[in-house]
């Protein structure tokens, strides 16, 4: 098969993490916008808000009160989605309707006493206490019999459900593997089979030789555009040492994580020049008991913004019923991305 002109042609793009193919249609970039517009997000918050459930010495709803934390805060969520020690049990009608109980353990990870900051707005010491308390819950949560995945993520801002601005991620341990990254470890698991080599490794010695879709890199990680990227301004972390969960790196790769989550947070900023909302999240080794060689640890962000700080992407109807698609192609959306500095810009 010939070559075509990806930057003009429809085309399908493979992700070979999830073994699932992408639309992408370069061609519409053109066309004009009279979608739904959000309204922008207010600019003034508090450093310190009574009001806050998450903020040092409040009370939450349970009636617990907050110590007068100065760095990072952990606590079980108040209104978790999963609970401990429930009881095994399944349903099973005729391989149709099937059902099994699920147990874990949620935990609300706030990162700062400071109510107004983001991981971009914070220093980089203080963004190493929050990887500290990552790697510290990981290994907590992932010793204990029962939990097989220790899902850390963060939502940041009300477009993508944050319930409250206070900067804090979450972290939900679970008896099983959820799809995504079992799905994840499949791939990586028959490409180790396949080919006698990490699948990531291989992904990041390619990106490292094409460089067209990096965004920013140090001594320790690379931040890129993925090949089959969803989002619009969709990145990838990915670790350079094969390593297979946070709890693996060394002191400088902790320093090095917080640096690059650092400046990539401040070019998303940069880039409409507000208080970018995402989801992220790192995907890592299950917790299961066994050896994992195939996991190479990354972590994933999938913001929602597309043209401005008001204009955002939909997944509707084809992209529902059929497969994901996007107009802007990666490559151009790293060349954006590339081009920001990662100090912050005034706001307009």
């Amino acid at each position: 098969m010939n070559d075509f002109d990806w930057t003009e042609q429809p085309h399908r793009r493979f992700n070979p993490l999830t073994r699932e193919w992408i639309l992408v249609s370069p061609q519409r970039m053109q066309r004009p916008w009279q979608g739904q517009i959000e309204a922008a997000a207010a600019t003034e918050i508090l450093q310190y808000d009574p009001a806050c459930y998450m903020c040092p010495g409040n009370k939450r709803s349970t009636g617990n009160v907050n110590p007068s934390y100065k760095n990072v805060f952990v606590f079980d969520n108040d209104y978790p989605a999963l609970l401990p020690d429930g009881e095994p049990a399944k349903i099973n009608q005729r391989d149709l309707l099937v059902a099994e109980t699920e147990s874990g353990i949620c935990r609300v990870v706030c990162f700062s006493p400071r109510h107004d900051l983001t991981l971009s707005g914070m220093s980089e010491k203080d963004i190493r206490c929050v990887i500290d308390c990552w790697v510290g819950q990981f290994q907590e949560l992932g010793a204990r019999s029962e939990i097989q995945c220790v899902q850390i993520f963060e939502n940041r801002g009300a477009t993508m459900g944050a319930s409250n601005p206070h900067p804090h991620g979450q972290i939900w341990s679970t008896a099983s593997v959820p799809n995504i990254p079992k799905a994840e470890q499949e791939s990586q698991a028959a490409y180790r089979k396949a080919k006698n080599s990490c699948l990531l490794c291989d992904y990041y010695s390619l990106e490292a030789s094409e460089a067209v879709r990096h965004v920013v890199q140090n001594e320790h990680f690379l931040a890129i555009v993925p090949y089959w990227a969803v989002w619009p301004f969709e990145t990838m972390i990915v670790s350079k040492r094969h390593l297979g969960a946070i709890d693996e790196f060394d002191s400088n790769e902790r320093d090095a994580l917080g640096n690059i989550l650092k400046r990539l947070t401040t070019r998303y900023d940069n880039l409409f020049q507000t208080s970018f909302p995402y989801s992220m999240g790192f995907h890592q080794r299950p917790t299961d008991g066994h050896d994992h060689p195939e996991w190479h640890f990354h972590a994933h962000f999938f913001p929602p913004l597309l043209r401005s700080a008001t204009v955002r992407k939909f997944m509707v109807g084809f992209e529902l019923l059929g497969m994901p698609q996007r107009d802007i192609t990666p490559e151009t959306s790293a060349e954006t991305l590339r081009a920001l500095p990662d100090t912050p810009l005034p706001r307009l």
